[in-house]
């Protein structure tokens, strides 16, 4: 008899980084999110800047920031990197876009920047470079 069940993903490890991932753009937040899961990491999503502040605000345990830049709300995601520099700067931030030059969100306090579309694999790779930076 054939399953029509989906395998369990697998579980993230106790010490495994939680990461806020900000992304308004629904199919892209998924994808993204669901990478990030089956290589291990806690993700939390968030839909746009207004709503990761409300998240950092709650206390929850976030370890990086991987977010979109324009996205609808009070901020976008240059606002959010200023605001996780100055309330909680080892927090560290990596910033995507697809109309943003690297230069400004580094100069901004980017821990990495990441051109859309980004490769999920450079991604992974980019997340635990900033965390291991930021260790």
């Amino acid at each position: 008899m054939l399953s029509n069940s989906m395998p369990a993903p697998p579980e993230a490890a106790a010490d495994a980084p939680h990461v806020l991932v900000v992304e308004d753009e629904f199919l892209i937040r998924m994808l993204v999110s669901d990478h990030l899961r089956d290589v291990g990491f806690v993700v939390i999503e968030a839909f746009n800047a207004d709503e990761a502040v409300a998240i950092l605000k709650s206390g929850a345990c976030i370890d990086l920031i991987f977010t979109d830049v324009r996205m609808p709300g009070a901020m976008d995601g240059l606002g959010l990197l200023a605001y996780a520099q100055l309330g909680q700067p080892r927090i560290p931030v990596l910033v995507s876009s697809g109309h943003l030059e690297p230069e400004t969100a580094y100069a901004g306090g980017a821990a990495g920047f990441l051109p859309k579309p980004c490769d999920l694999d450079v991604l992974v790779v980019a997340m635990r470079t900033a965390l291991a930076a930021a260790a």
